[in-house]
This record gives C-alpha cells, structure tokens and sequence, in this order.
C-alpha cells in the first residue's frame, strides 16, 4: 500500500514499495494524468505530484490509490537512445574484482543489457538509469573523486550513471562517450528523461 503525504502548498509526495512501484506509478500517471496534477517527479522510492491552486486533492489520491501497477505491461511508445562507449574507465579492473568478474565479460554484460531511466538528479541531465545485470551491482567508491570527465559512465548500486559535465563524483567509472546529455539548444535540454530506454553499445576508440 503506498502512503500519499502532503509535500509542502501544493503537492503530493507519494511513498512507494520499491523502484518498480515508482516507475509503474510515474507511467501510469503520466500516461493518464488526473486533473489538476502540473507535474509528477519520480525518485529512488517516491514520486512527488505537483498540484495546481485549487485542484481536487482527495480525487488526486484516490486516483494515486486507484493505480494498479501490477496489471502494467512494458510499452515500447518511446524511442530508444542508444550510447556508445568506449569501456576504457578508470574503475573497470576495480568493479572486475568487486565482481569476480573478467573485464571483458563485465563489458559483454554491461553492453547487452536492456535499461530505462528511472529518474533524473544530481546534476542537469544526469539519470539514474536502472536494469542490466544484478551481478554488476556494486558500491561507490569508498573516496570520491574530485574531478570525474564528462562522459564518463559509471556504476553505483543498481543503476548505470552517465556525468553530463565534468565535476565530483564517487560512482564507479567503466567507460565514456560522446553522447551529450544536456543542450539548451534543443527543445528537451535533457537526452534522457524518466521512462526513456537506454541501449549501451560497446565501441572501440
């Protein structure tokens, strides 16, 4: 059973059971909007529900309460970003030994794994992207670095990373690419947004 709190003058903080609660209700939601809901914002556990002034609070949980996510099938109306990367990172051989793993297999699983965004934070079009294989699940790094390029793709728990711009971070570097994951010249600044697929393709340099 989710528990819906008020969050603030306007909005809904919707506690969920897991990460795959969060993402059914954020497609659901999405999907069919209740009235008077401006946006919803999905997270490792929660979804935040936006509100408009004087919009129908009571019938916006119930319809929360109402949402079924187990009866939710995949749906394929969003169009795949595919990300090269060179797996050259700074963290490989680390997450090989983390894993028992051999590089070259941690690059093949890795790569043919199938990935969505669960939610985007931390930085302007940095995603948390989920799925994959859960023998590649590892801990960040015990000492952040200060400086991490921007491309780097990365792994931290359960969730592949991509920093969209140079600066800290402790996530475990496998890789990079070319992609650009911010532009304010497009009319979606980020590339990857909630619900989004994600497809990893390994490249040489």
């Amino acid at each position: 059973m989710r528990e819906v709190l008020p969050a603030g003058h306007g909005g809904l903080l919707v506690e969920c059971a897991d990460l795959t609660d969060v993402m059914n209700l954020h497609r659901a939601l999405e999907a069919s909007r209740p009235a008077g809901v401006v946006d919803i914002v999905p997270a490792a556990r929660t979804v935040l529900v936006t509100l408009s002034d004087g919009a129908p609070r009571a019938e916006v949980v119930a319809a929360i309460h109402a949402v079924d996510t187990r009866s939710l099938t995949e749906t394929a109306d969003r169009a795949e970003v595919v990300v090269p990367v060179t797996y050259d990172g700074g963290d490989l051989e680390d997450v090989a030994e983390l894993t028992g793993i051999p590089v070259d297999e941690v690059v093949r699983r890795h790569a043919a794994a199938d990935y969505v965004v669960a939610f985007t934070g931390f930085a302007p079009g940095f995603a948390y992207i989920a799925g994959g294989d859960p023998a590649l699940h590892v801990p960040r790094r015990a000492t952040p670095r200060t400086r991490v390029p921007a491309g780097s793709v990365s792994l931290a728990g359960e969730f592949t990373g991509i920093y969209p711009r140079v600066g800290p971070g402790g996530w475990q570097l496998i890789g990079r690419t070319d992609v650009v994951l911010w532009d304010l010249q497009r009319e979606s600044p980020a590339l990857l947004t909630p619900g989004t697929p994600v497809r990893f393709e390994a490249v040489t340099s």
